[in-house]
């Protein structure tokens, strides 16, 4: 079973990546197993342009009342440690950032489908898409409803909590309509990308946490925020990374930025409803400290 840092960890156990381990699948619904076989066949559609693997879903029983699902074995190892148990250094490996742009290039051009708009994410009660035909007007419904689950936990922390998030809405809502709806993995941390000897992605694992079909410029985004959280160079390489995707993938700062906000308002009770985690004070301090990026 795949074993996440600590105050990393979402309530329920992702799906392994071996074939002969087992796990909990991602909390997406009742249909959770049917559905993601769905949507790991539609990225696998795309195999042939991709240059990585994903997971497959070879079988699924229930043991103890848990669903476990069994998926094929991922070739590569961890591109390195999550940043809660290996801080990484100072100025980011070519390798890494290398790595990033590869993953989010092929990702970004694997159409959104049915099947990845139906996923509810992780803490939400319904799927992401329901009752929206735009993924910012998704997004920031999402945000209402994640602020309505702990929000005065939240603005104990955050001052003026209220007005960031009807910034923040009222920003998502305003944006234009994106020129391509792809797959959103939503969690692209270390671990999640596995690389060969060269530093060269092989597979890309452990979808579900934030999995959905969206604009492309969310996955950069959060993927810049999230790739070291608790590092001591973690802010720096935050605006380091937010600028390289700006610039290399062509989104825009602001909307980067963003989306960055509305990710800690829509993720930041989802490891515990008392704020004792890691994951609530990373959230917090993004709120409260405000852009990392500035546009230039």
């Amino acid at each position: 079973m795949v074993t996440e840092p600590p105050d990393r960890s979402p309530p329920v156990s992702k799906a392994p990546s071996t074939a002969s381990a087992t796990g909990r699948s991602p909390r997406c619904g009742p249909t959770a197993p049917d559905l993601f076989r769905q949507v790991y066949d539609d990225i696998a559609r795309h195999a042939a342009s991709l240059p990585f693997a994903t997971p497959e879903i070879l079988a699924v029983e229930e043991h103890e009342d848990v669903l476990v699902t069994y998926e094929r074995e991922l070739a590569g190892a961890p591109l390195r440690a999550d940043s809660a148990v290996e801080a990484p250094p100072r100025e980011l490996p070519a390798r890494e950032t290398d790595a990033l742009l590869t993953v989010l290039r092929a990702l970004a051009a694997v159409p959104g489908t049915e099947a990845m708009r139906r996923l509810t994410v992780q803490g939400d009660d319904r799927p992401l898409w329901e009752g929206h035909a735009r993924f910012p007007d998704a997004l920031a419904a999402l945000v209402r409803r994640a602020v309505g689950r702990h929000g005065d936990l939240l603005a104990a922390r955050v001052p003026d909590l209220a007005a960031i998030v009807r910034r923040t809405t009222e920003s998502l809502v305003a944006l234009p309509d994106g020129p391509f709806v792809s797959v959103v993995h939503g969690d692209l941390v270390p671990p999640n990308i596995h690389v060969d000897g060269t530093g060269a992605p092989t597979a890309v694992l452990d979808f579900g946490f934030f999995t959905t079909a969206g604009d492309p410029a969310f996955e950069a985004a959060v993927t810049a925020a999230v790739w070291d959280m608790y590092g001591p160079y973690a802010e720096p390489h935050t605006t380091t990374l937010t600028r390289l995707f700006a610039e290399r993938l062509h989104h825009s700062p602001h909307t980067l930025v963003l989306y960055q906000r509305a990710y800690a308002l829509a993720t930041y009770d989802l490891f515990s409803s008392d704020g004792s985690d890691g994951h609530f004070r990373w959230c917090a301090g993004l709120l409260v400290r405000g852009p990392l990026t500035p546009p230039r």
